[in-house]
């Protein structure tokens, strides 16, 4: 504890402040802890996911690209690409913190909720993902398939 003094311009009055010297040290230490924890998490859910959808979402690529496989394995590619690249940038912009931590249970709460933002943002991502698939596998069998006119007749021609 330190004691500084404070000094008034009336009649020479000095007042004395308790000041409380923090551990910064320790505080320090939450606060890289918490980023640790964070980015370990995070970066391990965005590598499992990832790697989820590029083992999965070639059967509906190739499926989609009608057996060129590899068109489809290339597509998937650069899908799983852009997927690393939105998720990393998001969790390294994320990773900010304001706040000062002074106890485990603060550090806790931090990377808990910063992990919960990324779970969402994930799951976001990966019904996306499903929607982009489903869409190109849809429009690819609608392609393919042959249309039918209502003005054609259907039995044989006399």
């Amino acid at each position: 504890m330190f004691i500084f003094p404070l000094t008034s311009s009336r009649r020479g009055l000095i007042l004395y402040l308790n000041v409380f010297k923090l551990d910064y040290r320790r505080l320090a230490m939450y606060i890289v802890g918490c980023y640790l924890t964070y980015l370990l998490i995070s970066m391990s859910v965005t590598i499992w996911v990832a790697r989820t959808l590029h083992n999965n979402g070639r059967v509906f690529l190739v499926d989609a690209f009608h057996g060129n496989a590899e068109l489809a394995d290339s597509v998937n590619h650069l899908l799983v690409v852009g997927f690393y690249l939105i998720n990393i940038g998001y969790v390294t912009l994320a990773l900010k913190t304001y706040g000062n931590l002074s106890t485990m249970r603060e550090a806790i709460e931090l990377v808990s909720d910063k992990i919960g933002i990324v779970l969402l943002v994930l799951g976001g991502m990966h019904f996306f993902n499903l929607f982009v698939f489903s869409r190109i596998r849809k429009r690819s069998r609608t392609v393919s398939s042959p249309e039918f006119s209502l003005g054609s007749p259907v039995g044989p021609r006399p």
